[in-house]
């Protein structure tokens, strides 16, 4: 079992491209379990926990994308979908479904690859700093909780959603266009309110930060290490 990289689930119910993916997968160092459909799929998740789930959208009964939305959240499993070339509008409400990304087949195996690793890598660093110290401040995303000086504050989901950007990326100055694109907002004032609340949970002084700074003409950084 060390050898394998990460334990994928692969759903569809052609035999060709589910055993070709296998293979693949295989030869590239990944455990792999098949489902031929979105219901054994859904048996195979309740007592295996998944690295990552690769699952085709048009399958005989329950369809990829219902999978997608019925499972996306209590399972916490990154999915790509397999996608016929001319399923424009299913692959965008795969994406809004929850899905993490999509391949429109037919595909390269190696294309196939490449994304699961990049996506892998992804949820690896978010997972090593989902709790984090720095100062006299404690966050705890998964609990949504910043601690600083013994005393708890509370943070929203979109709160959550940048801060967790900023402490996988210090350093880099986020734009208020980036940030809007990253909450779905588009107004100034609503981003500045946000920077704001979570100055005042951080900073020991929010009218002079020493973390969530401003770079003027930029935008937001912040520095935590």
């Amino acid at each position: 079992m060390n050898k394998f990289v990460a334990h994928i689930l692969v759903v569809d119910d052609d035999d060709g491209i589910r055993n070709l993916v296998k293979q693949y997968l295989n030869e590239n160092n990944f455990l792999v379990t098949t489902a031929n459909s979105a219901e054994d799929a859904s048996k195979k998740i309740e007592v295996v926990k998944f690295d990552l789930i690769v699952l085709d959208i048009m399958m005989p009964g329950k369809s990829g994308l219902e999978f997608t939305q019925e499972n996306k959240n209590s399972i916490n499993t990154p999915i790509i979908l397999l996608t016929a070339k001319s399923e424009v509008s299913e692959r965008v409400e795969g994406l809004e479904v929850g899905a993490d990304d999509y391949l429109p087949k037919p595909f390269e195996p190696k294309e196939l690859v490449l994304r699961i690793k990049n996506i892998l890598n992804k949820t690896k660093r978010r997972d090593l700093k989902r709790v984090i110290e720095f100062g006299s401040i404690k966050i705890d995303l998964n609990k949504h909780l910043i601690i600083k000086n013994s005393k708890e504050y509370k943070i929203n989901n979109a709160e959550k959603i940048i801060l967790e950007e900023m402490i996988n990326s210090s350093g880099k100055t986020f734009s208020r266009d980036e940030i809007g694109r990253i909450l779905n907002l588009d107004k100034e004032r609503s981003i500045d309110v946000i920077i704001t609340r979570l100055r005042k949970k951080i900073e020991s002084d929010p009218k002079n930060p020493k973390y969530l700074q401003t770079i003027r003409g930029a935008g937001y950084v912040l520095w935590i290490e």
